[in-house]
């Protein structure tokens, strides 16, 4: 990824478009929270309940500032700990729409440990959503040969969903992010 392919991809989420790019495990699919319609489009493709709720990423740990600042000092230390890097936390919400979050008091953050997905997040200015690419209760891309293929396929039913591909590569994780509460529940293991 170089600095215009960054650059292109910032304005294609700005123009309410879908972007596909490498997240430490697998292929992310990210779009802007506050635009409905991207949203929308980006759970049509994975064919994923609007209550399940997505996860947001930001470059770095101040994108959530309004959420750690919720946080006792012990719950901020451990999820500052473990960013940037795979975990996702279930926060306190007080910003994001219900679209987002599934209509739930809380909301999904994560600062990733993989360099493009903070550079996405960071030239776009503002926490984005990045969801795995795939169909929803499908094994996810964890290649970018295997991204391409869900896209053509995506592509191929007809769909008009504007999605575009940032390149790089995972960085071999085997999965997804663990989702954790600052309660010490683990709602997903990690991958």
């Amino acid at each position: 990824m170089n600095a215009w392919q960054l650059r292109l991809a910032e304005e294609a989420l700005r123009r309410g478009e879908l972007v596909l790019h490498a997240t430490e495990g697998v292929w992310g699919l990210a779009c802007d929270p506050l635009d409905r319609g991207a949203v929308a489009a980006l759970l049509a493709a994975k064919g994923r309940a609007a209550a399940k709720g997505l996860i947001l990423i930001g470059a770095e740990p101040l994108d959530f500032a309004p959420e750690l600042d919720a946080l006792d000092a012990p719950s901020r230390e451990a999820v500052l700990g473990s960013w940037p890097g795979p975990v996702t936390w279930v926060l306190a919400n007080g910003r994001f729409p219900d679209w987002v979050t599934g209509g739930r008091g809380t909301v999904a953050v994560r600062v990733p440990g993989h360099p493009q997905a903070r550079a996405l997040a960071g030239a776009f200015g503002a926490p984005i959503v990045s969801t795995s690419a795939n169909r929803s209760g499908m094994p996810s891309a964890r290649s970018r040969l295997q991204a391409v293929r869900w896209l053509r396929n995506l592509r191929r039913g007809g769909s008009r969903i504007r999605v575009h591909l940032l390149p790089g590569e995972t960085q071999g994780r085997r999965g997804p992010s663990e989702i954790r509460t600052p309660a010490g529940a683990r709602l997903r293991s990690a991958g």
